[in-house]
């Protein structure tokens, strides 16, 4: 049972004997993590006071327009990861390739990647909606001592031995799992120190919330109409209440607390989907799966797909368990 008065860096210490590569590393690694999403949270927070709102004037690697705070928050991530001198490579969602790292006098021998998006939702920022950070983190395959390849990047999700979110929003919140449960932790901006809030984080079985944007529904496939119809519908305990804010971390994490589902399928328009596999489903899809939740593409679970490239795009459901397989029970009735 934990204390709740636990902070980030208490409970990093003390379950760090139940991660199976127990060599303190990994530790350092979530300490520069909430470091970052302290300095960013920060930023975010003035968005509105200082010229931080608004588009930078360039586009990312998918060809959408960053934000300034997609820009400033990129930066702080890597730049904080690359001072602590304990990841080997960083693949991030605004950049077009990984970047490899090697301090002056390690010559590539820190063990581990990790694969970001810096500020999920940002389009939120200039009106005052709650946005998050998502991070997930792999040992390397390559041989430690040489540079890290495409190979370290591109591994199925099960492969994660860490993932987690910063939702940015009335409060701020960290929730993380290193593959033993999920916990949260939320920020005292007095003191700037996370606090254990919500230990042991599970999605209820099902629930009676569904997160897509009705607003693409002309271009979904048929299951997807045919699984929206049935929440829709008045019967039993339906119909179920619609509930979209358009920033992943936002509605994933409503959802887990009070049930859900979230769906971003493909559509005629995005034909593989929209959500980044690497650093969007994959790590979402190991929060849930440790949470008692589900994530698909709509066929078959999301932690089982290879990656063939850094960006690739997939059709996303996440959420609670009977919710998730309900709506592949529509997918698979008109594939």
């Amino acid at each position: 049972m934990y204390r709740k008065n636990t902070t980030l860096g208490e409970f990093i210490i003390e379950n760090q004997s139940s991660f199976q590569y127990s060599s303190g590393e990994l530790s350092k690694l979530i300490n520069a993590i909430r470091l970052a999403a302290k300095v960013v949270n920060h930023e975010v927070n003035k968005a509105g006071l200082v010229d931080i709102i608004g588009a930078a004037g360039d586009t990312n690697i998918q060809g959408e327009d960053q934000q300034k705070l997609d820009v400033l928050a990129n930066e702080k991530f890597i730049q904080t990861l690359i001072n602590r001198e304990i990841v080997c490579g960083i693949a991030s969602e605004e950049e077009d390739d990984f970047i490899s790292i090697n301090s002056s006098d390690n010559q590539h021998q820190n063990k581990y990647v990790v694969l970001i998006d810096p500020l999920d939702g940002s389009s939120n920022i200039d009106v005052n909606v709650s946005v998050g950070t998502i991070f997930s983190i792999y040992r390397r395959v390559t041989p430690i001592g040489t540079p890290v390849d495409m190979e370290d990047f591109l591994q199925p999700g099960r492969a994660q031995i860490a993932a987690g979110y910063i939702v940015y929003g009335t409060s701020t919140m960290l929730v993380y799992t290193t593959g033993d449960g999920v916990n949260g932790f939320t920020l005292n901006p007095a003191l700037g120190t996370f606090y254990l809030s919500h230990p042991n984080m599970e999605f209820p079985e099902t629930g009676k919330i569904y997160s897509v944007n009705e607003g693409n529904y002309v271009h979904f496939p048929q299951g997807v109409k045919d699984y929206i119809k049935y929440c829709q519908k008045e019967e039993g305990d339906r119909p179920y209440t619609s509930r979209y804010i358009g920033s992943l971390v936002s509605d994933f994490h409503r959802n887990m607390i009070k049930g859900g589902i979230y769906l971003y399928p493909k559509s005629s328009v995005a034909a593989e989907g929209k959500l980044r596999l690497l650093y969007e489903c994959n790590p979402m899809a190991f929060i849930a799966e440790q949470a008692n939740g589900k994530a698909s593409n709509g066929y078959g679970p999301i932690l089982d797909i290879k990656p063939t490239e850094l960006h690739q795009r997939v059709p996303f459901f996440c959420g609670s368990r009977k919710m998730v397989e309900k709506a592949e029970e529509f997918m698979q009735a008109t594939k």
